[in-house]
């Protein structure tokens, strides 16, 4: 289980102010958390800046594999976005790991609405952190 050391971690610590505070769960071989965006997170009008959907697709595939005992970080990201993802709306993030290669992890994640539209979607490639190797 990943462990806070100061809970500032952007996406998800509580102490850090300016956070989003996003909470995670497992379900079965998914990893999921929802992010109900306001209006300081919008880039144009109403829309939320591509950059913190790619920022939470990104950290619902890193903290997955912190949370199942690899400690890895991003290596690659690739976001394709579909659709906008609107002020107030709230969006479920999914992850799943793809594929386990030696020191390579892959995964991939979605951005979706409550009726499953997909709003944007990642796949990353992960390698272990320096000094953290299990």
């Amino acid at each position: 289980m990943l462990e806070e050391t100061t809970g500032r971690c952007f996406a998800c610590g509580p102490n850090n102010p300016i956070g989003l505070k996003l909470s995670f769960r497992f379900e079965g071989d998914e990893y999921v958390t929802e992010f109900t965006p306001g209006t300081h997170h919008q880039g144009y009008d109403d829309i939320v800046h591509g950059g913190l959907v790619a920022t939470v697709l990104d950290e619902v595939m890193a903290r997955m594999l912190w949370d199942r005992g690899f400690p890895f970080a991003t290596a690659e990201m690739t976001v394709r976005y579909r659709a906008p993802l609107r002020v107030g709306t709230t969006a479920r993030f999914v992850a799943r790991i793809t594929r386990q290669r030696d020191k390579m992890i892959e995964a991939e994640a979605e951005a979706l609405t409550e009726d499953g539209t997909v709003l944007a979607s990642a796949k990353g490639r992960f390698l272990p952190v320096r000094g953290l190797e299990p």
